[in-house]
């Protein structure tokens, strides 16, 4: 029996090899765009079976790459076992505590929905089905990091696999250097089973989208950058220039506050000095509905995504933004950042000093569109005020780990790699040992 074959008799869960009937559909990744081969998928059944799993590929010499359910994939895990651990659903919510035990395998809008009735959140990022752990790995910026800071700095414990097939429980104290890596350099390190994290305060929640027709932005726009000038951190606003396949131009601006409705109402009030939009979702809504403001598909599609961070939004910079249609792109997006997430961070990134995001997607209909998507990203990254440094969870299958971290970070990170894994077991979605 080989290696792969094996893996039957070893995994109690499900086991995908090539030639299976759902072998492809299993390997598929969540941006259909992205070609993922792989020489085998495991489904683990529980955390046991993830430790059988990696002690198996150890002494066989394979490598493991490891995805809740496909998210962020770059085509990176060619001959590797590839490790989906969206059945590792457990999700214990402690209010008195305020802190919550989450399975890799546990999307954010369930977290959302279970602290949600003890006036808690966790941190949302804008989609509810992108699991909180893949988040967490990658430092995570959520709706409400203005507030609290990177996903990641909520984490206060993780559940792993080490590259000896052991389980082990990881904090600060006991692993600060390992504990350190997890919180935003992905998941090179060990196999994460569950993590547990801080939920904070959020009794009351306004929120949601206003958009407008794409003549508008300007002073869409002008509005932005006077309320994100001054904004306090418990309010949020990005703003999202708009082109559905069918549909004409728009101008949206999304926006979440950790208040009264009221007071959320005056911050916002220059909004309400633009024409009339073509529609208003803004209301008091419980945090479990903050993943609806955008309406991000929920089911996997294709696209080519291009993230920056950007050193200002002055008067230059709009000039490139509104100069001419962002077709063939479906979405120019800008976040407002700042706030919390200045503070000083025991992350691999560390605090985010650029006061915007910006996020550049695409559909590749079809070789010539693609190739016009990344043409249209490259031209307008190389025409802003971008830092050339970008959040890990924004970088794109074309991207390295090098273009999130320092070289202090990056050597740091590497040393880490190598002292808890020398053997190369795990290979994350971007590998620090490319």
């Amino acid at each position: 029996m080989n290696t792969l074959n094996a893996l039957r008799s070893v995994i109690r869960g499900r086991v995908w090899l090539p030639g299976d009937p759902g072998f492809d559909g299993a390997r598929r990744p969540w941006n259909l765009a992205i070609e993922q081969p792989a020489a085998a998928v495991v489904e683990a059944a529980d955390a046991e079976d993830v430790a059988a799993l990696v002690r198996h590929a150890r002494s066989a010499g394979l490598a493991i790459a490891t995805q809740p359910n496909g998210h962020g994939a770059t085509g990176r895990t060619d001959g590797t076992i590839l490790l989906r651990t969206g059945r590792l659903e457990t999700l214990e919510v402690d209010p008195a505590a305020r802190h919550a035990r989450v399975g890799a395998g546990v999307p954010s809008g369930r977290v959302q929905a279970a602290a949600a009735p003890y006036g808690l959140t966790g941190l949302p990022g804008s989609s509810p089905v992108v699991s909180v752990a893949g988040v967490a790995l990658g430092g995570g910026l959520s709706w409400f990091g203005r507030t609290y800071g990177w996903v990641a700095d909520s984490v206060t414990a993780f559940d792993i696999v080490d590259s000896q097939g052991r389980q082990r429980h990881v904090t600060a104290g006991t692993d600060p250097d390992l504990f350190w890596a997890l919180r935003g350099a992905g998941g090179d390190f060990a196999v994460v089973t569950a993590l547990e994290l801080a939920l904070h305060p959020a009794p009351r929640l306004y929120g949601g989208r206003m958009l407008w027709a794409a003549e508008h932005a300007p002073d869409v726009m002008d509005a932005y950058r006077q309320i994100t000038a001054d904004a306090p951190p418990e309010l949020t606003v990005w703003l999202d220039l708009l082109h559905f396949p069918g549909a004409d131009p728009m101008v949206a601006i999304d926006a979440t506050y950790l208040g009264a409705e009221s007071q959320a109402c005056d911050l916002l009030g220059l909004l309400d000095c633009l024409p009339v939009p073509l529609s208003d979702s803004r209301r008091s809504m419980p945090v479990s509905d903050v993943g609806g403001i955008t309406a991000e598909p929920t089911d996997p599609g294709a696209g080519l995504s291009r993230g920056e961070l950007l050193s200002d939004l002055g008067d230059a910079a709009v000039k490139t933004l509104l100069a001419d249609p962002i077709a063939p792109l479906l979405s120019v997006q800008i976040r407002h950042l700042g706030g919390a997430f200045t503070r000083p961070s025991d992350s691999p990134h560390g605090p985010l000093m650029e006061p915007y995001a910006l996020y550049l997607f695409g559909i590749p209909a079809d070789p010539a569109t693609a190739e016009a998507v990344t043409g249209k990203q490259a031209a307008l990254a190389g025409a802003l005020p971008v830092s050339g440094r970008k959040p890990f969870t924004f970088l794109n299958s074309g991207e390295s780990a090098a273009d999130a971290f320092t070289s202090a970070a990056l050597d740091r990170l590497r040393d880490i790699k190598r002292r808890h894994d020398p053997y190369n077991v795990f290979r994350s979605n971007f590998p620090l040992h490319p």
